[in-house]
């Protein structure tokens, strides 16, 4: 009998894998579909979304999009909302300095010391391991406390008391325990007079990486001259985001003075609105509210004051609010009629999201197709680093161009395509009832298998 139920589970494994298999994503499954011109060498190409196609989609996180090539076969790809662009920030940051002391015959080793340091690392006291006999210590270098600079170090920048005038040579070190040192290379700082002219060099350049603490010791002259100050340089990147798409005026309703809602035509991460002034000298300080759906209550999302103000014959205008980006549908706008309200008919509204764009991996022949416009389907995009496995800016930057062909998105709302959709679903409904008959058959048989007394020896 156990091997009679293993044979039933296995038949209904196989329907639901046929029932799978034959469910595979077409575009005729999407309510859009927008043929792609690409360009460059692939194979991967990538498309800046326009936002009157994302408006297309069924879902707020762009799940429902998929690139099809000619045999209508899915394409890998992923969604990409960082500009391969990036902005170099840089920090100057004071550091403590800590002298460095040997013998005066062991100028060819480094020194060794003792270091008392806080918990996050930070130097406290630095000492020699061992007691120097007065007139036989020389300064050979300084310690240089970096711990609490954590992006790459760019450039070290030195001032020394004005005795020693000259070029100073000296190597550099960099080490995150004080125990293990890697060579960063040497630098040079110098301070000449020269016919009542001065020349000073205070600046020496790092190799770009990070490092809790360095180690400078003087080679020309041997003796290190006193420092006065003590300046680290470090630079952090970071990927720009996107710019802002705007979208086209949207118009409003009013069902009370000085209330205005707006439905946007998906929920979206909006960013910022601007409020159409038409009338001069329009003074308004607002709030502006939102939410995803008619049946959750507004929250608040921005605050400011517009205006259309007329000085020295020309328009000085304020008409954008910033949003914190969360996903809306619905904005509400209330006016603080003391200044003068902005009239009885709505204004009309235009709203910014962030910029998206589309990776995908070319297989198979084109010409290839964007689609999208499901409410059922599942996400399917991959991270960029997984699609293109070399993964870089650089590569980001370089990558082939796709872009909508001509101004209008198709749409799959004709009757030949409505009319395979249809097709298309009562395949799907007649196959989950055919699964659905086929569990409830097996189960029976499985029921009466169970009940059946077994036979006597």
């Amino acid at each position: 009998m156990s091997q009679k139920l293993n044979l039933l589970l296995l038949a209904a494994v196989a329907v639901s894998a046929t029932l799978s298999a034959s469910a595979q994503e077409k575009p005729a499954d999407f309510a859009t579909q927008v043929p792609l011109a690409v360009s460059g060498e692939g194979p991967w190409y990538r498309l800046e979304l326009p936002l009157s196609v994302q408006l297309n989609a069924r879902q707020t996180d762009l799940s429902d999009l998929r690139v099809f090539n000619a045999a209508g076969e899915p394409q890998a790809y992923a969604l990409a909302r960082q500009s391969a662009q990036t902005r170099e920030s840089r920090t100057l940051t004071d550091v403590k300095w800590f002298p460095l002391y040997n013998s005066a015959d062991s100028t060819e080793r480094a020194p060794s010391v003792r270091v008392q340091s806080s918990a996050n690392g930070t130097l406290v006291e630095v000492q020699p391991s061992s007691q120097l006999e007065a007139g036989e210590e020389t300064l050979r270098g300084w310690l240089l406390d970096a711990s609490a600079i954590k992006a790459p170090l760019q450039q070290l920048i030195v001032d020394w008391t004005s005795e020693r005038d000259g070029f100073q040579r000296f190597t550099i070190e960099a080490s995150d325990d004080l125990q293990h040192w890697q060579a960063w290379g040497e630098g040079q700082v110098a301070r000449l007079t020269f016919a009542d002219e001065r020349v000073e060099q205070h600046e020496v350049g790092l190799p770009g990486q990070t490092a809790r603490y360095l180690r400078l010791l003087w080679s020309s002259p041997q003796s290190a001259p006193t420092l006065t100050s003590v300046q680290l340089e470090s630079a952090s990147t970071r990927s720009l985001p996107l710019p802002l798409v705007w979208s086209q005026p949207l118009a409003g309703n009013s069902s009370k003075s000085g209330e205005y809602t707006w439905q946007l035509p998906m929920g979206l991460n909006v960013e910022r609105v601007q409020v159409e002034l038409s009338q001069p000298n329009s003074l308004a300080p607002v709030t502006l509210a939102g939410r995803r759906e008619s049946s959750l209550p507004w929250q608040s999302l921005s605050s400011g004051l517009l205006y259309r103000l007329t000085q020295n014959g020309q328009d000085v205008v304020q008409n954008e609010l910033q949003l914190p980006g969360q996903t809306v549908q619905q904005l509400k706008l209330t006016v603080d009629e003391r200044g003068g309200g902005l009239g009885a008919d709505a204004p009309t509204l235009k709203f910014a999201v962030r910029s998206t764009q589309l990776v995908f991996l070319a297989r198979g022949a084109g010409p290839y197709t964007l689609a999208l416009g499901s409410a059922t389907v599942k996400a399917a995009n991959l991270p960029l680093s997984t699609l293109i496995p070399d993964y870089s800016t650089a590569k980001f930057a370089a990558l082939g161009k796709a872009t909508v062909e001509g101004a209008a998105v198709v749409s799959s709302t004709s009757t030949v395509t409505a009319a395979a959709k249809t097709d298309t679903n009562w395949k799907k409904f007649g196959l989950w009832a055919v699964l659905l008959l086929s569990v409830l058959f097996l189960a029976a048989m499985a029921f009466s298998l169970l009940r059946k007394p077994p036979v006597k020896p």
